[in-house]
């Protein structure tokens, strides 16, 4: 018997293998925004709070990079909602909130690592999202923002007081037990050698790492056909039905998509800070996801992180005084008038301001 039909299968088993692992390597203009991401991550902290020129002025809030990274990753699941599928939700407060808190009693009573507690409160973020979409997504326009509010408003109101017995009500959740990553690292130590100076602890390296793989699961679902679908959807929803499209279903898909990066961002949260503020299910965090949103640019892959970095650094540094003592009491007003400015000069956001001008040097098209 010959063993030609063996060989053949063998090489098609093969053939086969190097597909599937072909699939989830980036390759072209995704391999090369992956590789530029993961050189921004590595240089980031070094450059906003270790570099020579900045430390003092900086000094105290290397930990703001890490937080910056976990606002971007929410707001990068918010504009995946508002500006690819023309969705505004007023309620993703539920998504970030319950997922810090569900990651917080996880780590109380299950376990207090890292990885399991960022699954466990993404988890719990996606059916939320696939609970309150099915419910919200009968309505359009103001009626979905609305609904949206009105949920993330009584999830918040339960867990001031019904729920207090596990969220601790106002006084927030203070349970949490973080553990060392793969139970070697403790998050708050150095890490060795060069990479303290880059990076400096493991808490930023480990929410580097989910950063980078968020933003690449981004590209991936914006290049896809449910991308291209979710566009559809914003710039024509009755034509998307017209050709035989089940809008309701992607707009659906798209909610859990985006609860799923908030709920990821909200463990990340609650890793950071051991410890689950009553106001992470506030109306005022679905507001500020907005403004950042909005603020870096929507339709986006990166704006939506330049805003968060923005909203964070008036937030924080301007805030918190020295070299900003005349200032720092209006910093709100300061916050409101960049917002102002930046819309009414540049109406596609701070990326999208940028993306201008790479296209008008180069002479390219967006």
């Amino acid at each position: 018997m010959s063993d030609e039909p063996a060989a053949a299968a063998d090489g098609e088993t093969g053939s086969s293998f190097a597909d599937t692992v072909g699939i989830w390597m980036p390759r072209g203009d995704e391999l090369r925004v992956m590789t530029a991401t993961a050189v921004v991550l590595a240089v980031f902290p070094f450059v906003f709070s270790r570099m020579p020129v900045v430390s003092d002025l900086l000094q105290g809030y290397q930990s703001l990079a890490t937080l910056i990274l976990i606002w971007g990753i929410f707001a990068l699941g918010f504009d995946l909602l508002l500006g690819y599928t023309g969705l505004l939700s007023f309620g993703h407060a539920a998504f970030w909130g319950g997922a810090a808190y569900a990651a917080g009693v996880f780590s109380q009573h299950v376990s207090g690592s890292p990885i399991l507690m960022v699954l466990a409160g993404t988890v719990f973020a996606v059916l939320l999202a696939w609970f309150l979409g099915f419910l919200s997504l009968r309505r359009g326009g103001i009626y979905f923002a609305i609904l949206t509010l009105a949920f993330a408003q009584m999830m918040f109101y339960m867990s001031s007081s019904p729920l207090a017995f596990i969220t601790g009500g106002e006084n927030g959740f203070t349970g949490v037990e973080t553990a060392e990553l793969f139970g070697l690292f403790p998050l708050e130590s150095e890490l060795p050698l060069v990479l303290e100076t880059l990076l400096g602890t493991w808490l930023y390296a480990f929410v580097a790492v989910i950063a980078l793989l968020c933003v690449a699961l981004g590209y991936r679902i914006l290049h896809s056909p449910y991308g291209m679908v979710f566009r559809a959807i914003r710039e024509n929803e009755q034509r998307a039905e017209f050709v035989g499209l089940n809008v309701w279903r992607y707009r659906l898909m798209s909610f859990i998509i985006s609860g799923f990066f908030a709920g990821v961002a909200g463990s990340l949260f609650v890793i950071h800070g051991t410890y689950v503020p009553l106001s992470s299910l506030y109306w005022t965090t679905s507001g500020e996801v907005v403004i950042m949103t909005v603020l870096g640019g929507t339709g986006s892959l990166f704006g939506p992180v330049v805003g968060a970095g923005v909203y964070l650094y008036v937030e924080n540094i301007v805030s918190g005084g020295h070299p900003f003592e005349f200032v720092a009491p209006f910093w709100h007003l300061i916050l409101g008038l960049v917002f102002v400015v930046t819309i009414w000069v540049f109406p596609r956001g701070i990326w999208g301001f940028f993306r201008d001008v790479r296209d008008y040097v180069t002479g390219g098209e967006d």
